[in-house]
């Protein structure tokens, strides 16, 4: 067997594939796949230092890329037929304004900002990966189902690189403006239909199987290779120390996955002494993985979780056709295609699931904005969850706590303008419908009369 490999998830099965294969599915069982590795004849280093050595070598693409510069602890491509665009290049910010919102002692939160990335989020980590692979096996198309990240990424990749043509399933009204202005800007094909991101997640892997395009969901166990390494990134900031919670927003759980696989391996590997704890918080608009988690009792059960209980749960949403809705468009999703993989995750990293309301999720945003990162609704989830851990006392105060935000506020400009908006009209019609009630830290303009004298005035009662 070759060092590199794909292998079911299911250790019962552990049914493996070729490193070239893309179905992304168990030949034997139909179950999700992992890279994986043989480490024993790959030799990983033996210290997380050793990736220090790589910041001197700032001029070289791949110890530039904050994907690449880990490539050790994601060893599947010869160095080259890397893609890489600089992605990764993110920082880890102390956040006190907002661990006083949340309930923390100054200096234990800390607030992961993806929105720095070339295409705004966290995707281009797994897209990099996902592209070198599909690089590997002599791809022209590309294609994904999309609420918004995925497909500007996708975009940028394929319009950077020029290697590649996008292809993009988005549901009727169900992206945001922000993010289809990057797909239509970066030249991808832009397929819309009638539907939600499930019915489009459907149909794309259907036509990829059909025609032969390459799929860069997260179904795509490349794709999480490259997301493991925000988590790296992480560790990197804190200097090799390792947080007591990492808090996720949750959508098709690919991040989530991503961020356990890393820990498992870097535990398996010896690299670190012990995991964080991980927090999957959804919206509660689409918020399948806190039913089934928390609520129906659904785990891991070493790779044999309740089929019946998440069959179940689903014939219901289609019966009653329970559509999701939430305003954070990016986590707008019913059947996460990660669950098996999520709920590995929580096993080994001793994880839970919260939802939090619209309004929760606005609120925070607006005070991650107010204390300097601009993030769109999704990423604020996380900031939201938290607060909602440390009500719970779940959390403690003094515990050190990472937020990923997963993109950049004008991702969804929108949602923002309509907060901190005058006008009421604006307001209900893009949150009030989500049952957003009111803007508790909307910062809204000041009207004033074209005078200077009025205008002075105005400045020193606000300022």
């Amino acid at each position: 067997m070759d060092a590199v490999f794909q292998r079911c998830i299911d250790p019962a099965c552990a049914a493996t594939a070729a490193l070239d294969d893309t179905s992304f599915v168990c030949p034997r069982c139909g179950g999700l796949l992992d890279v994986a590795y043989d480490w024993n004849r790959l030799r990983p280093p033996e210290s997380l230092r050793f990736f220090e050595g790589k910041w001197s070598q700032r001029t070289e693409p791949l110890s530039f890329s904050g994907v690449w510069r880990f490539r050790e602890l994601l060893p599947f491509a010869a160095p080259e037929k890397v893609l890489t665009i600089g992605e990764g290049q993110t920082i880890l910010q102390r956040a006190d304004i907002v661990a006083g919102y949340v309930g923390l002692e100054a200096g234990k939160l800390y607030l992961q900002y993806e929105g720095m990335n070339p295409s705004g989020s966290f995707k281009d980590n797994g897209m990099t990966a996902a592209f070198t692979h599909a690089r590997m096996v002599g791809a022209r198309r590309a294609a994904c189902a999309s609420t918004g990240n995925t497909s500007a990424s996708l975009a940028v990749f394929c319009s950077a690189t020029g290697l590649m043509k996008a292809v993009i399933f988005i549901g009727s009204g169900k992206i945001s403006y922000g993010k289809l202005a990057q797909a239509l800007d970066h030249g991808a094909l832009t397929v819309q239909i009638a539907g939600d991101f499930d019915d489009a997640m459907l149909r794309v892997q259907q036509v990829a199987k059909k025609l032969g395009i390459y799929l860069v969901n997260s179904i795509n166990p490349f794709r999480l290779e490259g997301q493991k390494t925000i988590m790296y990134r992480i560790l990197e900031a804190l200097r090799w120390e390792v947080p007591d919670w990492i808090v996720v927003p949750g959508g098709n759980l690919g991040n989530v996955s991503a961020f356990g696989k890393a820990f498992i391996e870097l535990l398996d590997l010896g690299l670190i002494r012990r995991a964080p704890r991980l927090a999957v918080i959804n919206a509660a608009g689409s918020n399948t993985f806190y039913q089934l988690f928390e609520k129906q009792g659904l785990r891991w059960n070493n790779g044999k979780p309740a089929a019946s209980v998440s069959e179940a749960y689903y014939a219901n949403l289609d019966a009653n056709q329970i559509r999701a809705s939430t305003i954070a468009s990016a986590i707008e999703i019913n059947r996460p295609v990660n669950l098996t993989k999520a709920l590995r995750a929580l096993d080994r990293c001793q994880g839970l699931v919260r939802e939090v309301t619209d309004q929760e999720i606005l609120d925070a945003k607006a005070k991650v904005g107010a204390g300097g990162f601009g993030c769109e609704p999704a990423s604020a989830a996380s900031v939201a969850g938290t607060k909602k851990l440390r009500q719970e006392g779940v959390i403690a105060p003094g515990e050190r706590v990472v937020c990923v935000l997963t993109g950049h506020q004008l991702k969804d400009p929108t949602a923002t303008v309509a907060y901190h908006s005058t006008d009421q009209k604006t307001f209900d019609e893009v949150l009030g419908k989500r049952g957003v009630r009111r803007a508790a830290f909307a910062n809204r303009a000041v009207q004033v009369p074209n005078d200077l004298d009025e205008i002075i005035k105005a400045i020193e009662v606000y300022s």
